[in-house]
């Protein structure tokens, strides 16, 4: 039986529909409308990159205009409607799916057992039990109220004190949750004072949760892999993930199709025939330039960028000054269908300094995709706190 074969147009426009990224966004970005958007997108990374504003915020930003970042706060600190934990990294995720990464908690938890005593600073183990009783008994807690006589590390990202070491492992392992943050510093409390009842006393058991995952996945990519389908929510295991599509697949839940990609080739990739259907009847994409996070969920898995878009992206925070090829931290541009370049732009004061944009192989940056380019900027203003666009010489390349 041959395979049906979605050609690289129409699955980019899947893709992105999927993303919400196809269409113009409308909404005020709050609320009930934020609310719908992250349990559309399953999730939004959490980035402490600050250049322009943080990666969670550019991301829905991109989507709704009007999003500020005290909306994304009031879901996880007030309304309790999204919780924080970790999907690839770390994440602010719908609160309905909570139930869900209970999986997640038992494997982290498993698996900081068995390597951080090799990778963290010698006892935390035994801080584990102070830590979650000084929460009970005295309230929400960051990483400043506990260890208070422990020698503070110096050495790295990873060099955290023993109860910092401690608290993350109860939030990975489910036994502690973030309450709030206070800048963006994290603060926990016990989970049960932190997540509503209902979500919090739902129960699923293993094989419904692997179904819901890569279900769910599935629904929010368009099409993929096993390997792209469990890597979405990173809950199921590889070897999990074959057998559920193969399953799938046997049951005629599933169809695989030929995804064609930017270079030519073809993907074979599972998918449904529902979605097949949606990408054949996708409506033209918005003409909008939109700046997007590194870590946007389009972009995230680079590998898949880079096969469906033709798009090469890496960051280069940690890459010496020296041997960057653009910038400590630029910023795809997405145009209609294409990501059509990168750009270099920072946070100054009360200033947007634009360094430099660079447009992909192709793409010229005529009057209209220029003046589209600033219109971007512009709209940017409001979310980075700024007064003022300014362009160095020579900002434009060729």
């Amino acid at each position: 039986m041959t395979r049906p074969h979605l050609d690289n147009r129409r699955a980019r426009r899947l893709f992105l529909d999927r993303h919400l990224l196809l269409r113009p966004g409308s909404g005020p970005g709050r609320g009930k409308d934020l609310d719908d958007m992250l349990h559309s997108l399953g999730f939004v990374q959490v980035d402490s990159v600050n250049t322009l504003a943080r990666a969670h915020d550019l991301i829905l930003w991109s989507r709704r205009g009007q999003y500020r970042p005290r909306a994304l706060e009031h879901l996880v600190a007030r309304d309790r409607t999204a919780f924080e934990h970790w999907t690839h990294d770390a994440a602010v995720i719908s609160m309905p799916f909570y139930s869900m990464w209970r999986l997640k908690f038992a494997r982290d938890e498993a698996r900081m057992r068995a390597r951080w005593p090799e990778g963290r600073r010698a006892g935390w183990e035994a801080e584990i039990e102070t830590v979650l009783r000084h929460i009970h008994d005295h309230g929400p807690a960051s990483s400043l109220d506990v260890g208070g006589d422990e020698k503070k590390g110096s050495s790295g990202w990873w060099d955290w004190h023993p109860s910092k070491t401690a608290l993350e492992f109860l939030w990975r392992s489910g036994q502690l949750a973030i309450c709030h943050r206070q800048g963006f510093r994290k603060i926990y409390d016990l989970t049960e004072r932190v997540i509503p009842p209902e979500m919090l006393n739902r129960r699923s058991d293993d094989g419904e949760i692997v179904d819901w995952a890569m279900w769910e996945a599935l629904q929010r990519l368009g099409f993929g892999t096993s390997g792209e389908l469990a890597a979405f929510f990173e809950i199921v295991t590889r070897d999990e993930a074959k057998a559920w599509c193969a399953e799938a697949l046997s049951e005629g839940r599933l169809i695989e199709a030929d995804i064609g990609m930017a270079d030519g080739t073809r993907r074979r990739s599972f998918t449904t025939d529902a979605l097949l259907d949606t990408a054949a009847s996708l409506p033209e994409p918005s003409n909008r330039l939109r700046l997007l996070s590194p870590f946007d969920p389009a972009l995230r898995d680079r590998a898949r960028a880079e096969r469906l878009f033709g798009f090469h992206y890496r960051i280069e925070i940690f890459v010496p000054e020296a041997r960057r090829r653009y910038g400590y931290y630029v910023f795809p541009v997405l145009q209609g269908d294409r990501v059509i370049g990168r750009i270099d732009a920072k946070r100054t004061g009360s200033t947007l300094a634009v360094r430099a944009f660079w447009p992909e192989a192709g793409v010229r940056m005529g009057k209209a995709r220029t003046s589209g380019l600033m219109a971007e900027l512009n709209r940017l203003k409001p979310l980075a706190g700024v007064k003022d666009v300014e362009f160095s010489d020579g900002w434009l390349h060729d």
